[in-house]
């Protein structure tokens, strides 16, 4: 029963009034950073095993396996140095989007070169054409926490 008194009573908004505030107060971006790290670890060790099944058939396909680890050490460094934080991972961030961007071209050139060309069969069959902006989107939180307020830096237009 106090479950249902506490969320009728207006309590749902909580999580987001902290997260709000966490955000405000700079902490997120350190907790972004190191969620970049952690999502590109995943993201790389899943490409590298499709595209290991795919047997490395382009060269192209070693790109995301070179590129995408780059977010781990920067990241991590990301967590501890705000110096990192607006530099190294940007940098590595902006490098993994532009390989995803990359990789969904590639990826529905591959489609389209089956036979039949772009239909349904060869969309389920073919390469996973939105796989690589799904890896795109571990850049995008690299790039978002460079942007982001660090933890003890008075907001913009404060002294």
């Amino acid at each position: 029963m106090r479950k249902l008194t506490t969320v009728a009573s207006g309590d749902v908004g909580r999580p987001i009034e902290s997260a709000v505030r966490d955000v405000r107060t700079g902490r997120f971006e350190r907790t972004l950073s190191a969620l970049t790290a952690a999502g590109a670890a995943i993201t790389a060790g899943e490409i590298f095993m499709s595209h290991d099944g795919a047997s490395f058939g382009n060269k192209m396909m070693w790109w995301p396996i070179v590129v995408v680890p780059t977010a781990i050490p920067a990241g991590v460094a990301s967590v501890f140095s705000r110096r990192a934080a607006h530099t190294v991972l940007p940098l590595a961030s902006a490098a993994i989007v532009a390989n995803g961007l990359q990789g969904t071209y590639l990826h529905m050139r591959g489609v389209a070169q089956r036979p039949g060309g772009i239909t349904r069969y060869n969309l389920e069959a073919g390469p996973p054409v939105f796989a690589p902006l799904l890896a795109s989107l571990v850049g995008g939180m690299g790039l978002l926490a460079a942007v982001l307020r660090r933890e003890g830096r008075p907001p913009q237009g404060d002294a």
